[in-house]
């Protein structure tokens, strides 16, 4: 099993940057491909991003290309996503995963672990 921690939510204003953060403990981290998703009021959980086990691979959604970018280090046992040029519609609770499958998902339900959450939010 794995825990995992997201932080580095809060407040900017549009344009702005910001960089999330998930902490994990328990097995080896570089046994997990590791994704980020959001959810806004009302709306279904949506895919950010995701990377491989050994960080070589990353993807990304549409909405963000170009914007945020994941990276992951393995030594840390953490996975950041680097989120700039933020825009109003980028507000939500923002979630990072983990699974061990042998290939990367961009849907929820095949991920096996779950962080709380950290909110973000951006101003207009």
């Amino acid at each position: 099993q794995v825990q995992l921690v997201e932080s580095g939510g809060g407040l900017v204003q549009t344009g702005g940057s910001l960089r999330l953060s998930c902490a994990a403990s328990g097995r080896a981290f570089s046994d997990y491909n590791m994704g980020w998703f959001r959810q806004a009021p009302g709306k279904e959980r949506e895919f950010v991003a995701a990377i491989t086990k050994t960080g070589g691979v990353t993807y990304y959604a549409d909405s963000v290309k170009g914007r945020f970018t994941i990276y992951k280090d393995n030594a840390k046992k953490t996975v950041y996503l680097q989120m700039n040029s933020l825009k109003p519609e980028d507000t939500a609770i923002y979630y990072c995963a983990a699974d061990r499958a042998p290939v990367v998902f961009s849907t929820a339900a095949q991920y096996d672990y779950w962080g709380q959450g950290t909110q973000v939010t951006v101003s207009s």
